[in-house]
């Protein structure tokens, strides 16, 4: 078997191509709060990359740069600005027309369209995605703004009529909830946190933005969009440990809305300090242990192609990847001996490199947990089929495709949220079914085969299971206009276009008597535009 010398992808200085270097750390000294960029002279955190050096002393992690780390206090600072821009609801952006609001978001849109390149080259260089990746969130980004802002004008539209029911005149609208803390993912921290954080803010609240651990910088470029395309106050930065700044502003009872894409227990202790917790409204996207279920008729050439797409894509750190395969005990010999093989035909290397699939991990312990799942599962019985499965190097791990796991094994049930691919078998249906039962997630599952009454069958007992069930394809969050949410401990609310701009509003509505003399008033308030709310004014 040949050497795989993961050491060797790592770069030398002079080899990374001059468009896709970094001129040089971007060192973070500001954040925007109350329309201000606020200067920061207090404490910082570096930043390194995934991506390695080869130098003279050894391989060395590239520092990035910096961005503060505030405290408790500041944060609570950031919350005042906040409830000051929203001002118990009669500040200028929630009473804003929907129109204004629309406006103000494409502006913003326009200027973040000039800061493609800077975000791009710092997803590449913060969490190791690939150039193609990089640019495909970017871009999905700008569209989901795009499709939000048609879909909040069709609602305007559907809303600018009047209800007339049992003598009562009625206009049902939606209106804002308040104080937003929103937290984005690592993985996919613009796509993902920005899916929450448009719809948030088109809807009339205002937004504590709290970026993620890793993907942090990223951000900063977009800071002078926001405040220069939104009333002062609608957005603000939140930065430093989210241990030390989020306990205060939670305690406070001040933040109407949670919108959290991470794990299922930093949810359950964030809403537990909140004082008021039937007041807090919870927008979450948690753990998913999605699996895969490979039926004995099924096409193996497309099972495995979507497997691999599906358990490896970014290195398998997504919170819709498979994270576990269930293959019919007759077909498994080939299905394995396939999977092998393709997983082998991967590309490794640097995230500008073209066609590459496999790039280093951003979260510094991330090898050393990968490893001990594989080792755990050894131990238990199961054994890596693949060459060079689990072998590794700094922030690379080659993928390791695990069999046959089981009950007791950290992979059976963790979510291993990397490249590892654990594959089990069955003989009957039941198992898988079972599993899934079993499982305290409940995301999505991928069933592959060809016989219509087999799927059928599985089709009604597993979308009582979870909330998406695709038939011979991949887990996957898209299009943006299907409902994106779990069941169990995977999620709470739900995100898509539309039910994002649900999520983040409260449907309001203004009524009275149908009397000659309230109809006058109405009709006034109506011809005379005084009102933002009341209004049969729409956007086409």
């Amino acid at each position: 078997m040949s050497t795989l010398r993961l050491e060797s992808l790592f770069p030398l200085a002079e080899e990374i191509p001059a468009e896709h270097a970094l001129s040089a750390p971007l060192e973070q000294r500001e954040y925007l709060i109350g329309g201000t960029m606020k200067p920061w002279q207090g404490k910082t955190q570096d930043v390194y990359s995934p991506i390695h050096q080869r130098t003279a002393d050894g391989w060395e992690p590239v520092r990035i740069g910096s961005y503060p780390v505030v405290d408790a206090a500041d944060g609570m600072e950031v919350l005042y600005a906040a409830l000051k821009a929203y001002d118990n609801g009669r500040g200028e952006w929630p009473t804003m027309s929907v129109a204004g609001r629309i406006a103000c978001m494409e502006t913003f849109t326009q200027k973040m369209l000039q800061k493609k390149a800077e975000v791009v080259k710092l997803l590449m260089w913060e969490i190791g995605k690939s150039l193609a990746d990089s640019e495909k969130e970017f871009d999905r980004t700008v569209q989901y703004i795009h499709d939000t802002l048609d879909e909040l004008k069709r609602i305007d539209r559907e809303n600018s009529k009047f209800i007339i029911e049992e003598g009562i005149i009625g206009q049902v609208r939606r209106s804002p909830l308040g104080v937003v803390l929103c937290m984005g993912p690592f993985n996919y921290p613009l796509n993902e946190t920005y899916t929450m954080l448009i719809p948030a803010i088109l809807m009339g609240n205002v937004v504590l933005f709290k970026p993620p651990k890793h993907g942090t910088l990223l951000h900063y470029p977009l800071l002078e969009a926001f405040k220069e395309s939104f009333p002062p106050g609608v957005v603000n930065t939140l930065y430093g440990r989210g241990n030390t700044v989020i306990p205060g502003l939670m305690q406070s009872g001040k933040i109407d809305v949670l919108g959290l894409i991470g794990s299922s227990r930093v949810a359950s202790d964030l809403k537990k300090m909140h004082p008021k917790t039937n007041r807090l409204r919870a927008i979450l996207g948690l753990d998913a242990k999605n699996a895969g279920i490979i039926l004995e008729n099924a096409d193996l050439d497309l099972a495995v192609k979507e497997s691999v797409l599906g358990a490896l894509s970014f290195n398998g750190q997504r919170c819709t990847a498979l994270k576990i395969l269930w293959v019919h005990k007759n077909r498994a010999e080939e299905f394995l001996s396939r999977l092998s093989e393709a997983v082998a035909k991967l590309q490794l290397g640097m995230p500008w490199q073209k066609g590459v699939n496999l790039t280093p991990l951003p979260e510094p312990n991330k090898p050393a947990y990968l490893i001990e799942c594989i080792e755990d599962a050894k131990l238990k019985g199961a054994r890596v089929i693949n060459p060079h499965g689990g072998e590794n190097f700094k922030s690379f791990v080659y993928p390791a495709i695990l069999y046959p796991v089981a009950e007791g094994m950290k992979v059976y049930r963790e979510e291993q949220f990397g490249p590892i691919i654990p594959v089990a078998t069955f003989t009957s249906e039941e198992e898988p079914i079972q599993y899934l039962i079993d499982s305290q997630h409940g995301q999505q599952v991928s069933i592959f085969g060809n016989d219509p009454v087999e799927i059928a069958n599985l089709v009604d007992q597993l979308v009582n299971q979870v909330s998406r069930v695709n038939i011979n394809a991949q887990c996957q969050r898209g299009p943006d206009m299907f409902p994106f949410t779990g069941r169990k401990d995977s999620a709470e609310g739900t995100l898509s276009v539309n039910d994002a701009l649900r999520s983040f509003s409260i449907r309001t509505i203004v009524a009275t008597k149908e009397t000659s003399e309230n109809k006058a008033i109405v009709n006034e308030i109506l011809q005379k535009n005084e009102s933002n709310f009341l209004s049969t004014r729409y956007i086409l």
